[in-house]
């Protein structure tokens, strides 16, 4: 499954890392590439994760993060 990811607070390279850390410990996430210039981050994984455990990982990556929406692709 392909997502993406809208958010808020993304604002460099080192926000990136942190979100992208944080999606790949979620079980089953097996790609995930953050743009801080779109505040998107495109997130490749296994049928069995959720939208929801996205948005959990992306607003628990830290108190600047939140995670908008986030649509299958």
């Amino acid at each position: 499954m392909k997502y993406t990811i809208k958010t808020k607070g993304l604002m460099c390279g080192h926000c990136e890392a942190t979100v992208e850390g944080a999606l790949f410990k979620v079980a089953g996430v097996t790609g995930a590439e953050a743009d801080h210039d779109t505040n998107t981050v495109e997130v490749e994984c296994g049928a069995n994760v959720t939208p929801e455990q996205l948005s959990a990982a992306v607003d628990g990556a830290g108190d600047a993060y939140e995670a908008l929406s986030v649509s299958a692709e």
